[in-house]
């Protein structure tokens, strides 16, 4: 259940206190992932100029589209920049994921009744102003129609604010139903969703169309620096290939078409060293073959399909193997933050999540393979967000942030590369505080 509001602030500045070593904006930034964040209707109106929400491949909200009354997915901003302020904020990046009811309320202040003037955007707690907010501008890509009509927003939205192309060319996974889904995982439901509401919401993105919308951002951006190619897992074929071969294609045409100009990263399955390799060849340098959760008895409970049809053990020997085609610092695995607590088969203790998490960490970062995560979004479509809708307790979250910058020092690990600039104030990661946190090099 939500915290009431009057609570909220008491819960940060005592949460703050015992943690001092986090930065107080991490602390704000975690409840915030965790919780979401709602709008007023004038912070509707103004973030309706800037740089939209793309769903790019999760709905990353804790309520369903359907259940937003004043349509805030059609207007809410992609991301929020925190700084300043009363409460004197470092730059923050933060993933908007839209709840009504949260208590952290984005606000306008300083306009005047027929809403012009110097109309600032604020976080408000508890009817406190805690620090001014930005809304991403709109980059000059994203006016632009393609040949076959449809916007680059669709194609190659942009995220951590304009770090990464993100490039979502299969928006379904063949995990299907309750038996092979990801509990915590909406893309299927998103999907759903998406078409529901009746955006553009391309299933299969071709080639063509991705080196297309790619050329019109080359030729007018210079903030982006890397692309993801992702999507859903191909467990049988697709386009009659397989998830290796499927995937690769879209790499290897983009080198070709772009050599050198980003730096090129795959999400996909933990695959056999020799599809992997694939990856490699076609060039992409950084490959993120996401675990999700380390526990083993969780993982064949939330991850079912990739149980059945990989095995956790098969899953971290194949990580362990792609780090030696792409070398242990470019193997990038993610796990989904707060899952270990969901109800009704997880941790109940905090100490025992993150001993287990932990576990996980020490188990990769002695090998020189450095996880990152994402901090878990209880979305209510999902297995998951329907038995935990609260997520995973504050206090957890602040404990990963302390245990993951402690084992990645502990190990001397270097920054994560294809990721922007760490540390507090200058990280553009917006799904998880790990880049704010991190031991920076002097």
């Amino acid at each position: 259940m939500t915290q009431a509001p009057v609570e909220r602030l008491r819960t940060i500045e005592a949460a703050a206190a015992l943690h001092p070593s986090l930065p107080r904006e991490a602390v704000i930034k975690e409840d915030m992932l965790r919780t979401g964040m709602a709008f007023s209707p004038a912070a509707l109106e103004l973030a309706a100029r800037f740089k939209a929400k793309a769903y790019f491949i999760f709905s990353f909200d804790l309520v369903p589209l359907k259940d937003m009354a004043n349509r805030e997915h059609w207007s809410a901003p992609e991301e929020i920049w925190l700084e300043g302020g009363p409460w004197g904020f470092r730059p923050t990046i933060i993933s908007v994921r839209l709840n009504p009811d949260s208590p952290y309320v984005i606000d306008v202040e300083g306009a005047d009744d027929n809403g012009d003037g110097d109309a600032q955007a604020v976080l408000k707690l508890d009817g406190e102003t805690l620090t001014t907010v930005r809304f991403p501008p709109v980059p000059e890509y994203y006016t632009r129609t393609m040949s076959n009509g449809k916007k680059v927003i669709e194609i190659a939205p942009t995220i951590e604010w304009g770090y990464l192309v993100y490039l979502t060319v299969f928006r379904i996974c063949q995990y299907f139903g309750d038996k092979e889904e990801c509990q915590f995982c909406d893309i299927n439901n998103n999907y759903r969703q998406q078409i529901q509401e009746g955006r553009p919401y391309t299933g299969v993105k071709s080639i063509e169309e991705i080196l297309e919308a790619l050329d019109i951002i080359a030729s007018t951006d210079s903030a982006s620096h890397a692309y993801t190619i992702t999507g859903g897992s191909v467990t049988r074929e697709l386009k009659g290939m397989g998830e290796a071969d499927f995937y690769a294609q879209y790499a290897e045409a983009i080198e070709e078409r772009f050599p050198g100009r980003w730096i090129g990263k795959m999400v996909a399955q933990a695959l056999p060293k020799e599809e992997a390799r694939k990856f490699k060849d076609a060039g992409i340098q950084i490959y993120h073959p996401n675990y999700e959760i380390w526990d083993e008895r969780l993982f064949s409970i939330i991850c079912p399909g990739k149980s059945r049809y990989v095995g956790r053990g098969e899953w971290h020997r194949r990580i362990l193997d792609a780090a030696e085609i792409f070398g242990p610092s470019h193997v990038i695995p993610n796990f989904v933050a707060g899952i270990e607590m969901s109800k009704p088969h997880g941790f109940t203790e905090v100490e025992d999540a993150i001993r287990s998490t932990g576990e996980g960490l020490e188990f990769f970062m002695s090998r020189g393979v450095c996880p990152r995560f994402t901090t878990w979004c209880a979305e209510p479509l999902t297995t998951l967000g329907k038995a935990t809708p609260g997520g995973a307790p504050l206090e957890y979250h602040l404990r990963l942030l302390e245990t993951w910058r402690d084992t990645h020092a502990k190990y001397k690990l270097p920054v994560p590369p294809g990721y922007g600039d760490p540390g507090m104030g200058r990280a553009v990661f917006s799904v998880s505080s790990f880049m704010d946190v991190i031991t920076a090099p002097a």
